[in-house]
Formats: C-alpha cells, sequence, structure tokens
C-alpha cells in the first residue's frame, strides 16, 4: 500500500474533527502478534510495513508508505506518535509461553521496537492522534530522516523504544562515527619504525586515554564519552608493497558536548593516518516539566505506576527530531531495554497492554489540550 508523497505537514486540515476508533485489547495483540512474526531486518521491512497500514485503513484512518517506506498516518497534530518498523537481524521463533496466568511473547522486535511501534499504533486509532512508523533505524535512520525533511515540526513527539511501561525517557547520548584509514611501505617485521597498524593502534589508545582518562570513577556513563573500535582490518596489500589499516570507530556523546568536539579532540592524537568522519548525531536531554512529560507522570500514576525518568546510553531517532523539530518530546515503550537485540528478546503482555493504556491517556491529553 503506497501513495503520493505528502507535503510539509502530515496534519488534517483545520478545524477537522480527528477520526477515532475503539480498539479492543485481542486486537492491538493480535496486531503486535502479527508484525512480530513478520521478519523486517532494516532495508526489508515492506511487508510488515503493509501490516500496519492495514490496521489503520481497517480503523477509518487514511495511511501510505512513503518514498522512503515509511507508513504516514496524518490526523491530529498535538502529538506525532512514532516508532521504527526495522529490527536487528536474527531469528527467534515466535511464540506466546503463558505461565502462572502471565503471557509472554518471544520474536525478534518484541522489545526493539515492535511493541512500542504496535502500542502507538493503537493509541493512534483510539485518539486521532498523528502517527508515523519509520524505517531503517537500526542502521542509518533514513526513515526518521526523510520524515523530518518532508513534514513541519507537530506540536510534541512521542518516539517509540522500550522503557517499561512506566519509565519514560528524556535524553540520549549522540553518535559519532569515523573510518580511520593508514598506509605505509612495507618492510621486514624486525625494523624499530611504526607501520600502519600500530599507528592505527596507537592512535585509538591515545584517543582512549583522552575520554577515559578523563571521567572520573563516580561518573555515570551518560555524562562520559564512550569510544568503542566496531571493526578492523589490516595487513599487507594486495601487491605487496605496502602495509595498510582501517578501523571503524564509533563515539557516543554526552549531552555536555557536541559531535563537532569530540571530533576535534580525536583528530588531535593523529600521528599517521586520517579519519573519515560520518553519520554525527547529536545528544538531546529535555526537560522533565514539558507539556508531554507531565501528560506521561500523571497517566503513568492514574495507571498505578510511579513514573521513572531514564536517560539512555545509546541514540535514538528522538535525537534527529530533537535537533530538527523545536518541540516538546519523550522517549516511552513498553519491555526491557536490556533484551535489546537479544537472543532471548521478549515482551510480558499484561506490561504492553498497561502500555496502550498509557499511551491514550497521554495522546488524548495532548490532543484535547490542543483543541
Amino acid at each position: 500500500m503506497s501513495g503520493p508523497e505528502r507535503t510539509a505537514n502530515d496534519a488534517g486540515s483545520a478545524g477537522d474533527a480527528p477520526t477515532t476508533a475503539t480498539v479492543t485489547a485481542g486486537t492491538v495483540r493480535e496486531l503486535l502478534v502479527d508484525l512480530v512474526s513478520i521478519p523486517s531486518p532494516s532495508g526489508e521491512e515492506r511487508a510488515c510495513a503493509e501490516r500496519l497500514a492495514e490496521f489503520f485503513a481497517a480503523h477509518g484512518r487514511e495511511a501510505w508508505l512513503d518514498e522512503a517506506g515509511n507508513v504516514r498516518a496524518p490526523a491530529d497534530d498535538a502529538v506525532l506518535l512514532t516508532s521504527h518498523v526495522d529490527t536487528v537481524p536474527g531469528e527467534i521463533p515466535v511464540r506466546v509461553e503463558r505461565e502462572d496466568g502471565d503471557e509472554t511473547l518471544w520474536g525478534r522486535g518484541s522489545v526493539d521496537a515492535t511493541g512500542p511501534l504496535a502500542a502507538l499504533a493503537a493509541a493512534a486509532v483510539e485518539t486521532g492522534a498523528s502517527f508515523a512508523g519509520v524505517v531503517r533505524e537500526e542502521t542509518d535512520s533514513a526513515g526518521a530522516r526523510h520524515l523530518v525533511e518532508t513534514r513541519s515540526a507537530p506540536g510534541a513527539v512521542v518516539n517509540g523504544e522500550p522503557s517499561g511501561w512506566d519509565g519514560l525517557t528524556l535524553g540520549y547520548r549522540g553518535l559519532l562515527s569515523g573510518t580511520y584509514v593508514a598506509t605505509s611501505e612495507s618492510g621486514h617485521s624486525s625494523r624499530p619504525g611504526n607501520n600502519a597498524i600500530q599507528d592505527a593502534l596507537e592512535w585509538w589508545n591515545r584517543v582512549r586515554a583522552v575520554f577515559e582518562g578523563g571521567a572520573e570513577e563516580w561518573t555515570p556513563v551518560f555524562e562520559r564519552v564512550t569510544p568503542k573500535p566496531v571493526a578492523f582490518d589490516g595487513g599487507p596489500s594486495a601487491d605487496g608493497l605496502s602495509v595498510e589499516a582501517t578501523m571503524e570507530v564509533q563515539f557516543r556523546v554526552p549531552p555536555a558536548l557536541t559531535t563537532e568536539e569530540v571530533r576535534e579532540l580525536a583528530d588531535g592524537e593523529l600521528n599517521g593516518g586520517t579519519v573519515g568522519w560520518h553519520d554525527a548525531i547529536e545528544p538531546t536531554m529535555g526537560s522533565p516539566r514539558t507539556p508531554v512529560a507531565r501528560a506521561f507522570r500523571a497517566a503513568i500514576r492514574r495507571a498505578g505506576g510511579e513514573p521513572r525518568p531514564l536517560r539512555k546510553t545509546g541514540t535514538s531517532d528522538m535525537n534527529l527530531y530533537a535537533d530538527a523539530w523545536d518541540c516538546p518530546m519523550v522517549t516511552y515503550g513498553p519491555g526491557d531495554s536490556e533484551l535489546d537485540h537479544a537472543p532471548n528478546e521478549r515482551l510480558a503482555l499484561d506490561e504492553f497492554d498497561r502500555s496502550v493504556a498509557v499511551l491514550t491517556d497521554v495522546a488524548a491529553t495532548l490532543t484535547e489540550a490542543d483543541g
């Protein structure tokens, strides 16, 4: 199911009454199981996105797949409910296990982030809020980048990622990625001078010392720069005349710094080799006093919980939304984030039901306040 690209803003016309529909708990659970059962690794989301669009159409809402593959279901733009359709690779047999009256859904994406995606979709249908399911969050966030390029800012954003039904995530560290490349003349390994592999390793050790040596033991991880090599390749060139080294590196960036400041510090340690920098995503830290954060605290308490404000050490599409749109936002969704990408990824269905209730309460509060 696809349609023409919309422009500027996905919201309905001014004065239009939002289309709402009742969604039963059984229907929402069926949607969740269907979405988890459809493999949707980054770049292969279409079948899952089409099932999601069909859910909206079945409840009287216009929905289409845009040119990036995102599911767009425009409506009341007081709040945009959005999560990602894609998952990381890995097959986990999809099943619902029952024990002592509790039900748990196993499957890739049940936590990250198909559970939040399905819960947000249900809340959007119930309240008439705008919705977007975006693609490729697990790789290059192409869906979120396309979304911010093709619509204006909503009144608020709820981004779907696992926080637990009683948690709300206010901040994420940023991300800076780069590729280090060095080349040296080939020579006997007995010679004392550095080859390209040594240059690469020495650069990385100096970089680690800059960022890890400057952090006190008691400094929370969220407030530190975390340097991490994610791939390395080195050895003689194909013609045997040189030694080559390539290292893929990532830095998680706390809100106290910018990606540019981290880049400059890393570049300052170069002594041979170069770094090509790419995929710079700025950190974000929202206020707990915004209307959307207050709505979540009140909804969680009405559901019998005690709100837990969270800061995540990773990066999400919320970073991109915060950089592009000047509006309040929170990340929320059912699931234990410790199970993200794990071989035992699973979601308690009672927690999923609670999160749907909280999200519906929050979306209703925000759309009514805007009315």
